[in-house]
């Protein structure tokens, strides 16, 4: 065998590991090539080995063969190019591989260095991303459950709204209960940056939360703030019209991005594929006051996937109106609209069909598992079945679903075992 094939092995290896993960990679000759980029043909033999759950220095060792002094500096090398995760658990290290978004995709872009080829990491990505798009695909309408989803604009919501959110549909809220912040350069804009098509927009606004933040800031990929600042950061992105989106659960939010609709890869999914949504909406849709709207067209202008177009309107006296009309299917409920409109002539008001959301990323990674036909992978990933807190965890999420997804773990498990404590847990 050249190689050439071997080398091309390898990553085959790698890729069916990331696949593992209900958010993985499709095959692509551009994904070996951003992951040769990322990976030496040793490492990406070695992560191929790992679990798919958090593991130690002694669990690596174990599956790798070699000492765990070995393992440890193969480990920390890793999670000091924010390939892995290092994770402080109750005193106890651990260690993770990222989903390939949000992960060390973005993570090879949050800041300049010199270590890789970032404009070729980059031109790579818009050829992965933005041209074959099989990855989008995957990432964003794969399962029902998405992966990310958008905060509405505080400061726009009327006083009647502002006493039905909830705290975990604030931006704010989730900045000030954060054990640790951190801001960092936006993957999106770096990567339009090198293809030299990037806006405008303030480069360091990407927030990152509690572990995740612990760990980029430890190897300066990120950099620590208070909330004061992060507060002050969100502020300025609802000035420069950004939208916030971050990770799909109530407690312990992972990341959040302030986004535009012209480099931000999910508004720029959206833009496109309209009313699939490939992030979660907000809980508000915005209503038009037609008396006191001039038809300035900002709000159209201004929205960043372009669900409001201007059009003529005929009064009851005949004479012609330019109109905003909000296509309510696609629109996101962020808000900005709201906030721009120099005649306050356009309000939020809450969605008829309420959104849920997942509690943690522990009951969001299961549902998405059970939507795509891979919870096998968590519960029986190879390499953690000695983990039976592990296998606990899950089941315990599994547990507290609906009985129409009970029954689709059940299914894709054909487990007798599971069918038992399902019907127990009923």
């Amino acid at each position: 065998m050249t190689h050439l094939q071997v080398g091309k092995s390898v990553y085959k290896n790698l890729e069916e590991r990331i696949n593992l993960l209900p958010m993985g990679a499709p095959p692509s000759e551009t994904l070996y090539k951003i992951l040769q980029v990322l990976f030496s043909e040793k490492e990406a033999s070695l992560v191929a080995q790992l679990p798919i759950r958090p593991f130690t220095v002694k669990a690596a060792s174990r599956i790798w063969k070699i000492d765990e002094v070995s393992s440890h500096k193969i480990l920390d090398q890793l999670a000091s190019r924010a390939i892995l995760f290092d994770i402080d658990n109750k005193g106890t290290q651990q260690y993770m591989l990222p989903p390939p978004m949000a992960g060390f995709f973005e993570f090879a872009l949050m800041r300049v260095r010199q270590d890789i080829d970032q404009k070729l990491l980059s031109q790579l990505f818009h050829q992965y991303l933005n041209v074959e798009e099989d990855f989008v695909k995957d990432l964003f309408f794969s399962t029902e459950t998405r992966q990310g989803r958008v905060f509405v604009q505080e400061s726009v919501l009327s006083q009647g709204n502002v006493s039905h959110i909830l705290d975990f549909e604030r931006a704010s809220n989730v900045i000030e209960t954060s054990s640790h912040i951190s801001v960092s350069t936006c993957y999106c804009r770096h990567k339009k940056y090198h293809l030299g098509e990037a806006c405008d927009k303030p480069m360091e606004v990407c927030f990152s939360f509690g572990n995740t933040a612990a760990t980029l800031i430890k190897h300066d990929y990120s950099r620590k703030i208070e909330a004061s600042e992060a507060l002050e950061i969100l502020h300025m992105s609802y000035e420069n019209n950004l939208v916030q989106c971050g990770e799909n659960v109530r407690k312990d939010v992972s990341f959040m991005c302030n986004c535009c609709g012209c480099c931000c890869e999910a508004l720029v999914a959206a833009r496109k594929f309209g009313m699939l949504h490939p992030v979660e909406t907000t809980n508000f849709i915005p209503n038009i006051n037609k008396n006191s709207c001039v038809g300035c067209g900002k709000c159209a202008k201004e929205c960043p996937i372009g669900a409001i177009e201007m059009l003529w309107e005929e009064n009851s006296n005949g004479s012609k109106k330019h109109t905003p009309q909000i296509n309510k299917e696609v629109c996101l409920g962020c808000g900005i609209c709201a906030r721009v409109c120099p005649k306050n002539s356009i309000l939020l008001e809450s969605r008829v069909k309420k959104i849920v959301t997942p509690v943690n990323s522990a009951h969001r990674v299961v549902l998405q598992a059970i939507e795509k036909g891979t919870l096998q992978n968590l519960i029986f990933d190879s390499q953690a079945y000695a983990s039976h807190r592990a296998m606990a965890a899950i089941l315990n999420v599994i547990l507290k679903l609906p009985p129409l997804k009970q029954a689709l773990a059940s299914k894709q498990m054909k487990s007798i075992y599971l069918e038992k404590l399902f019907s127990k847990g009923l």
